[in-house]
């Protein structure tokens, strides 16, 4: 497998603070949980067990946020792929309205965190806008909209129109706005999580890659590459699109496309007055969707589905620069300062999954798009539960480890998909002369 790609040079990485000081694990350690991975999942599972009292050390192979936490377009956006009315079909009406209740909430927890914890993120929190880019998603907006709204959010459908001014493109036929989304410096919130962590008592050990896992009793005995090993009596696996060989099958329960992001140099004010003007976060309604905002220092970033596999020049990012000239012909010329690209892990039933192959052993993997609210919502369940031992703490059922059926296939198809998704610019049509 080739190198993934690194985390410098993306824009996150050059204006985020600087990392919290963390170090190898040296020598054999004990905790009461070991967690692999140091993302939102990890470090909101970590921070929420250390304020309940529970020792707990974090392995990670690179640093915190190194991974797609460190990598992601920084929109908090609650909820998940499911309506609300489809969540409560899926999952009966007591579960389902406790997801839903859950989901609703994820980004209230992050914003509440940077500011319980004075964390040094540049954040803010205008709302999260949902383009319709063909008249059937339109009525799913406006759908959408209603749900929520019936569920006490003041959620508004925006006709075309309104989407066009808030957006500042035509581009789409409607949409609709969610108040309770926003943005944040993503590597700044990883950071600041692990700060948090490790004020509250947490061990963060970077540059220690999880290579062995077994047990030992009554407890689990993780191996480091550099030979030194965390014995524990619980464990958690918290690794999502950068999942390794650690849990057997477990890598092949997901798809891990890469997704890339461009950035341009900043915006003049006048410019910024006509891209996303009021400054919400946006991700339109294609199956491989658009995603794009402006960012603290004012640069546009346009994010989307990149090759599969690992970026070999400026050319892989080159359909992303051209829908920016597409979407906001006004912008057509700018320099692109920044370009990234990192993994995310998409499930088949595009929720995120819990497993507990072995007691004391636990598995969150899927973000699906949705991760710096989900997964750090995701943390705080899965430290209730394991400082509870109450199920009923995780807000999604426990599955046992299932691999996709011909894995290998499924990657080949979903790179089909997308290179034909590239060769069209995300599937934005030109406009008619």
């Amino acid at each position: 497998m080739a190198e993934p790609f690194p985390l410098q040079p993306s824009l996150w990485h050059a204006t985020a603070p600087a990392a919290p000081e963390t170090s190898p694990l040296a020598s054999d350690a004990r905790a009461d949980v070991c967690i692999v991975g140091a993302g939102y999942a990890g470090l909101s599972t970590a921070l929420h067990l250390a304020e309940a009292g529970v020792s707990v050390i974090v392995l990670e192979a690179r640093e915190p946020g190194w991974g797609a936490s460190g990598r992601n377009g920084g929109q908090v956006i609650p909820g998940i792929k499911y309506d609300p009315s489809e969540i409560v079909s899926k999952f009966g009406a007591e579960a389902g309205a406790a997801l839903v209740s859950f989901v609703g909430s994820t980004a209230d927890l992050v914003f509440g965190l940077i500011e319980k914890h004075g964390m040094d993120v540049p954040h803010r929190r205008a709302g999260w806008i949902q383009g319709a880019h063909t008249p059937a998603m339109v009525e799913t907006v406006k759908r959408r909209a209603d749900e929520w709204g019936m569920r006490g959010v003041a959620a508004r459908y925006l006709d075309a129109d309104a989407a066009s001014r808030l957006l500042g493109t035509d581009r789409y036929l409607g949409g609709w706005l969610d108040p309770r989304g926003g943005g944040v410096q993503p590597l700044a919130y990883a950071r600041g999580l692990a700060r948090a962590a490790q004020k509250a008592g947490v061990a963060i050990c970077s540059q220690s890659a999880a290579t062995g896992l077994r047990r030992d009793g009554g407890n689990w005995v993780v191996r480091t590459a550099q030979g030194a090993s965390v014995t524990a009596p619980r464990v958690v696996i918290a690794t999502n699109g950068y999942t390794g060989d650690l849990i057997p099958k477990l890598r092949q329960t997901v798809i891990r496309p890469n997704s890339f992001i461009v950035a341009t140099e900043p915006l003049s004010d006048n410019l910024a007055g006509t891209i996303l003007p009021e400054g919400q976060v946006t991700s339109d309604t294609r199956q491989l969707l658009l995603y794009f905002r402006k960012d603290h220092t004012n640069r546009l970033l346009m994010g989307g589905r990149g090759p599969f596999r690992e970026p070999q020049g400026a050319a892989d990012w080159a359909h992303l620069e051209r829908v920016v000239g597409k979407m906001y012909p006004q912008a057509k010329g700018l320099r692109f300062d920044y370009r990234w690209c990192g993994r995310v892990a998409l499930t088949r039933d595009f929720l995120p999954h819990l497993h507990e192959p072995e007691p004391g052993l636990l598995v969150d993997i899927g973000c699906m798009g949705r991760g710096v609210g989900l997964q750090t919502a995701m943390g705080r369940a899965m430290a209730q539960y394991l400082s509870t031992g109450e199920r009923a703490s995780l807000p999604f059922p426990v599955t046992s480890i299932t691999p996709l059926p011909l894995h290998a296939l499924n990657e080949l198809y979903v790179s089909a998909i997308i290179a034909w998704y590239r060769l069209t610019d995300g599937g934005m049509k030109d406009r008619a002369a």
